[in-house]
């Protein structure tokens, strides 16, 4: 019996979401909501990559299912959320159990376009985070996200008036502000798991520059991401939560402490330094340089001279 070929499944609107899941017609077409409690989605019949054009947040307190998002594949099996924006792929193993408890907000980008939401959704970064880097959530923590499905299901369910959509984007604005400090929780209750990460991030930062920059360029967060196992906006948003500082700052704090150095002990010119750091123009780093330290690297490198006299 031969093997089926995976499938591949474009998804721009809620229409298309429900067909594809084999749900019911959506109430709205805009926005949708499934309780897996009552409405049991169906898994596709073969391997199949949705790519959503669409916003998805959802909450699954029994997952026993398998999501791929890149070249790795995630068992779920703690009560956890997910987040998706327009544009994003999401592979779906066919033999993965159906989740029963939870639920999954669907939304097209046009249904908040009106709203202030629009202009802050792109703040949340976790909406750019990797399946495993899901949200895990405490027994109070469910209850509460429990409490906001409800309110979004019962306008969602309810007769339709002009306040309609005001309330249920009120109650996805409320979801966004409850998941952002949980995932802030997240990052606290696992420190002590989280500052190897740390650690390796800065060993990983210092061997970059050992190797030389002169034919790589300046450090990027994403090639540190990479070899991490991880998005660029988790490794970002876990080093502020540990260090105060995101990954962008801490390479650039990397850049001025290589630059001290080697104003201090060559006799390099700013040219050669900056090249030397990854720099493809010297004023690039005069910039960055003055920004972070308020002199210019000449100013700094008279005032290190004046002192060892």
């Amino acid at each position: 019996m031969s093997k089926k070929e995976p499938a591949f499944v474009k998804i721009n609107s809620i229409a298309e979401y429900h067909e594809a899941l084999q749900l019911p017609k959506p109430q709205h077409p805009l926005f949708s909501i499934t309780d897996f409690s009552q409405n049991k989605h169906t898994h596709p019949s073969v391997e199949t990559t949705f790519l959503l054009n669409l916003y998805c947040i959802s909450v699954k307190e029994d997952a026993q299912c398998m999501l791929r998002y890149g070249p790795h594949h995630y068992d779920f099996r703690e009560g956890l959320m997910t987040f998706f924006k327009p544009g994003q792929a999401i592979t779906v193993d066919p033999t993965s159990s159906d989740v029963k408890v939870g639920y999954s907000v669907v939304f097209h980008p046009d249904f908040i376009r009106t709203y202030e939401l629009v202009k802050n959704i792109g703040s949340y970064s976790f909406f750019d985070y990797e399946v495993n880097e899901a949200l895990f959530l405490s027994e109070k923590e469910k209850q509460q996200i429990r409490t906001i499905g409800k309110g979004i299901l019962s306008e969602y369910e309810g007769t339709i008036d002009s306040y309609s959509q005001d309330a249920i984007v009120s109650h996805i604005a409320l979801l966004l502000v409850y998941s952002q400090r949980f995932y802030d929780r997240q990052f606290i209750t696992r420190k002590a798991h989280n500052i190897p990460l740390v650690s390796r991030f800065e060993q990983l930062l210092d061997e970059y520059f050992d190797a030389g920059t002169q034919h790589t360029g300046l450090p990027q967060v994403g090639y540190f991401a990479e070899r991490l196992n991880m998005s660029k906006n988790y490794l970002s948003d876990l080093l502020r939560a540990q260090t105060g500082e995101s990954a962008q700052n801490h390479i650039q704090h990397k850049i001025i402490e290589k630059a001290k150095n080697l104003l201090s002990r060559s006799q390099l010119s700013v040219a050669e330094i900056a090249y030397q750091l990854g720099f493809e123009q010297p004023q690039s780093l005069n910039r960055l340089f003055k920004k972070k330290t308020s002199v210019s690297p000449l100013e700094f490198r008279r005032t290190i001279s004046f002192n060892n006299l």
